[in-house]
């Protein structure tokens, strides 16, 4: 007998950069999932394989290219998408890539499905739109912590960003519209939710309605556990935020806030609207209701012009501040943007020997903050199995390890943090 069933189309992703990307990656994959196909692993063979890309350093090229191998390499028929914010800027540069079939800007990425059956050899759509796409994770993902998009691109004229050139000016969702998605993302199971966007203390100047009131519904749903929100510029850390955060019960003591230099002279030359008194004032302000608070920060280093005591400045700074979760970079020249235009651009060894130096240090407060918290007792979200141990994060973003047989796959359980050995944090039931 003939078998009649068709194939099901298969669809694999890969996202680079931020929490963002991996929101909108998550909701476009739903959009594919809802049209029939099946989601498989990137790297696996798939009919569409889709690449949302970021633009924030100059590895982004090269990066590409290699996913763009990979991918053909895994299946040499697939329709490859390249799309997001690299696309955005640099549509020309992926046209001369082989094997690119499509080619999406960030917010032509969402009409994916309207450009798929082009019969062109290579089609390229890239618009400025002021419109707001929502995002969320779906179930589609692997995720057990959901991000959800409540605001995209940003206003600000930061000297070295070049992600307002691709995201464009700030828009946010509605609060009714958030909650509405929050429940839905409540009803698929999760029961952590990351708030995330490119300058989310943006969202009240955007919106017209107030951060805090987002906040508050969403904690008011009862089967939301967990709160955390993704970076959040420093001069918008309100205190009013803050109490907020600390009411509701459910945020998990961890802050993102982008610190990019210690250097008040450095910090005027980027655009930067706070210098370091006013980030000190609002690190206190964080530890006045988060006392145990656990904080990361972006830093850049290498920026044109930045002297050996500057970058030192930096590294004081570091030191003997409450941050322990480090995100450095290098500085990337970016194309269009006021920084590009600077003279005295750093040597690429010395900005290599920068980064390589902050990044000792924050592995070292890292490991020391993680050696400091054994014998503490701590809500752990498991995510994930690997290697014989469930392995989720602690409310100050902490790893940890436990062994059981149990399934705690989106589990939150509470764990006594026992021991700290080769980098690894462990824990178990008590």
């Amino acid at each position: 007998m003939q078998n009649n069933t068709m194939t099901k189309k298969r669809v694999s992703f890969h996202t680079l950069g931020c929490r963002l990307n991996f929101s909108e990656t998550g909701s476009i994959a739903q959009g594919f999932a809802d049209r029939g196909y099946e989601v498989v692993e990137f790297g696996n063979e798939a009919d569409v394989v889709f690449l949302n890309t970021c633009t924030v350093t100059d590895g982004a090229d090269s990066t590409c290219r290699n996913l763009i191998r990979k991918a053909q390499g895994a299946s040499p028929e697939a329709k490859i998408v390249v799309a997001g914010c690299y696309a955005q800027m640099e549509a020309e540069k992926i046209k001369k890539m082989q094997g690119v079939d499509l080619i999406l800007g960030t917010s032509e990425k969402y009409k994916v499905f309207e450009y798929l059956d082009s019969e062109e050899d290579l089609a390229v759509h890239i618009d400025k739109s002021s419109d707001f796409y929502g995002a969320a994770t779906t179930t589609v993902d692997s995720h057990t912590r959901a991000f959800l998009k409540i605001q995209d691109g940003c206003n600000y004229v930061c000297s070295f960003c070049i992600i307002p050139f691709a995201r464009g000016r700030s828009r946010a969702i509605s609060v009714s519209d958030a909650l509405s998605e929050a429940k839905r993302l409540a009803n698929n199971g999760f029961k952590e939710i990351i708030l995330t966007g490119v300058n989310i203390g943006e969202y009240e100047a955007t919106s017209g309605e107030k951060l805090v009131d987002l906040v508050k519904s969403i904690v008011d749903i009862k089967e939301i556990k967990r709160l955390r929100l993704g970076s959040v510029e420093p001069n918008t850390m309100t205190e009013e935020l803050v109490r907020t955060l600390k009411d509701s019960g459910k945020y998990q003591d961890h802050f993102h806030i982008p610190l990019q230099s210690a250097s008040n002279d450095i910090l005027k030359s980027m655009r930067r609207k706070y210098d370091i008194a006013q980030y000190k004032e609002m690190q206190a302000m964080v530890q006045s209701y988060f006392p145990q608070a656990a904080f990361g920060a972006d830093v850049i280093v290498g920026y044109p012009g930045e002297s050996e005591e500057q970058f030192l400045e930096t590294f004081n700074f570091l030191r003997h501040s409450p941050i322990t979760h480090f995100h450095i970079f290098p500085y990337s020249k970016r194309k269009g943007t006021t920084a590009a235009k600077l003279d005295d651009q750093i040597q690429v060894g010395v900005k290599k020997d920068r980064v390589k130096t902050l990044m000792m240090l924050g592995d070292a407060k890292l490991d020391e903050f993680s050696q400091n918290a054994v014998g503490q007792t701590s809500e752990v979200l498991f995510e994930s199995l690997q290697d014989g141990y469930w392995e989720g994060y602690t409310s100050h973003y902490l790893r940890v390890r436990v062994k059981s047989d149990l399934d705690l796959k989106n589990e939150i359980r509470n764990i006594k943090l026992s021991n700290f050995t080769a980098g690894k944090l462990y824990g178990e039931f008590f």
